[in-house]
């Protein structure tokens, strides 16, 4: 109920200026499988290519309760930045914690009100949500950089993000960009 109010209170006050998301036919998004350890680049519902042997967060994938648990978040986000000249080669920032992950995390007081509705705020003016809450932030995909791929090929070795190799990580940057939708399964 506080949380219906709160959300309420902050909309009365601001002008979205992101739509919803819509799978166009003509839009590039991603679909990441946690489990299946893969990448989908689809084109509405269509499938035009796989990218395979993706590693996420040491903690595995789901529901992320605090910085720091190594936990790749399932969920939808997008891609909000793009640093072309990160350590680990291309990093695509996506827009986490999203407000579905503020609410489980306020629910369960992870993060407080003003935190809850700063990052509802975000999401309403299409903007990077705060990355300095309890939830943490800098989820992104990323390259390799210059880390051993043999490592890359054994077990998962992150902090939360999704790794590909420096040679996927390179085509996947001629494929997206800001606004891509991401979704985490």
């Amino acid at each position: 109920m506080l949380r219906a109010y709160l959300l309420l209170c902050v909309s009365l006050f601001s002008v979205p200026i992101m739509a919803a998301t819509e799978m166009r036919p003509d839009k590039v998004w991603l679909l990441i499988d946690t489990k299946a350890k893969k990448i989908e680049i689809k084109k509405g519902e269509q499938t035009v290519e796989t990218l395979e042997h993706v590693a996420i967060g040491r903690g595995g994938a789901g529901l992320k309760a605090h910085r720091g648990d190594n936990i790749t978040p399932h969920g939808e986000y997008h891609i909000g930045w793009i640093g072309d000249k990160s350590m680990f080669r291309r990093f695509f920032g996506l827009t986490y914690p999203s407000v579905e992950d503020a609410e489980k995390a306020f629910d369960k007081g992870i993060i407080n009100e003003g935190q809850y509705k700063r990052i509802v705020r975000a999401q309403e003016l299409g903007v990077i949500p705060p990355q300095d809450t309890p939830l943490g932030g800098q989820i992104g995909i990323h390259g390799l950089g210059n880390a051993d791929a043999r490592v890359h090929e054994v077990f998962d070795w992150t902090h939360g993000c999704i790794a590909l190799t420096n040679s996927q990580i390179d085509h996947l940057s001629q494929l997206v960009d800001t606004g891509t939708v991401v979704k985490i399964k």
